[in-house]
C-alpha cells in the first residue's frame, strides 16, 4: 500500500476525544478492516513459533505480529494524548481495544441516560419542520438502539 494512501485514510479517523468513542471505534474497526490489519482483533494470540513449526504456522504468527502492531500504532496514533496517558499501555492490540472501551463504559451509559431523557421530554416547538423533528427524534433512537442502550 503506498503512503499517500495509508495517510489519506489515518487522516479519515476522528481523534478519539471522549464524546466520540463509538464513531472513534467504528472507523478504526473499517480501517484497519480495509487494510487487512484487522486480524490481531478478530484471532487470538497464536504461540509463538519454533524450530519445529511448518511454514504456515511461522506465516499465521507472522500475520498476526504485524497486525498487531500495525493497529496498535493506528489506535494509539488516533487517540489524544490526554486520554492515552490514562489507558493502561499494553502490547496486544485486542487488550488494548477493551481498556478504552473500559475507560468508556461510564460515558456511554451516560450518554444513553441523556439521549432518553432528550427523547421523553423533546416536543414540536412549531416552527421547524415536522420532517425535522420527526429526524431527530429517530436519530435519537437509532444512537440509543446501537450501543447506548436497550430501545
Amino acid at each position: 500500500m503506498n503512503p499517500t494512501a495509508i495517510t489519506s485514510y489515518l487522516s479519515g479517523i476522528e481523534q478519539l476525544s471522549g464524546a466520540n468513542f463509538k464513531k472513534w471505534k467504528e472507523q478504526i474497526g473499517i480501517l484497519l478492516g480495509c487494510m487487512d490489519l484487522d486480524y490481531a482483533l478478530r484471532e487470538p494470540t497464536p504461540t509463538k513459533p519454533t524450530s519445529e513449526s511448518t511454514n504456515e504456522q511461522k506465516a499465521l504468527y507472522e500475520k498476526w505480529e504485524r497486525s498487531n502492531r500495525m493497529s496498535l500504532m493506528i489506535m494509539k496514533g488516533s487517540i489524544t494524548p490526554a486520554i492515552r496517558g490514562a489507558i493502561p499501555d499494553s502490547d496486544n492490540a485486542m487488550s488494548y481495544i477493551k481498556s478504552v472501551e473500559e475507560q468508556f463504559l461510564g460515558t456511554s451509559k451516560s450518554l444513553a441516560s441523556t439521549l432518553m431523557i432528550k427523547m421523553i421530554t423533546m416536543k414540536y416547538d412549531g416552527h421547524s419542520g415536522v420532517r425535522e423533528h420527526i429526524m431527530k427524534m429517530s436519530d435519537m433512537a437509532s444512537q440509543l438502539k446501537n450501543g447506548h442502550g436497550n430501545f
